[in-house]
């Protein structure tokens, strides 16, 4: 839940920024000037407005695809960055039997995300793996066995 809700407070918080910006060219650029007593919109009509709506239009997207793509390397549940990358599988055997993926890990042992490398079967999607507790399984490791 907190993952979901760590999300949801950056797409506000990047709302609230390009509504800002928003606001910002709206009293920025002047209105245009009127052609024949005909006061002519904004959009497609004046090359200053509309140039500017393109450049905030690549902003808004740049900002989302920087929020998802943040998002996506993060821990699901401490939202810590994941960390230590390690390429799993092989190039020469990519179809069958051992397609490349990438795991990285939560530094605090919450879990583990797996993402393929090539996609040969479909839409692949990276898959969160949990684990345990890492110190009760760092534990069962170092006893003894009888």
């Amino acid at each position: 839940m907190k993952y979901w809700a760590y999300f949801a407070a950056k797409i506000a918080a990047t709302a609230g920024f390009l509504s800002f910006v928003w606001y910002g060219m709206n009293r920025l650029m002047p209105d245009p000037q009127p052609f024949l007593r005909y006061r002519v919109g904004r959009f497609a009509q004046d090359l200053p407005w509309t140039t500017a709506i393109l450049a905030f239009w690549l902003l808004s997207l740049g900002l989302l695809a920087v929020v998802i793509w943040d998002q996506r390397r993060r821990c699901r549940v401490c939202l810590a960055l994941l960390r230590m990358p390690v390429e799993h599988g092989s190039w020469s055997m990519a179809t069958l039997f051992s397609p490349p993926r990438t795991e990285s890990i939560c530094p605090f042992g919450h879990g583990t995300l797996e993402v393929p490398e090539i996609q040969s079967t479909g839409h692949n999607p990276p898959a969160w793996h949990a684990h345990d507790d890492i110190w009760t399984e760092l534990e069962k490791l170092d006893t003894p066995r009888k």
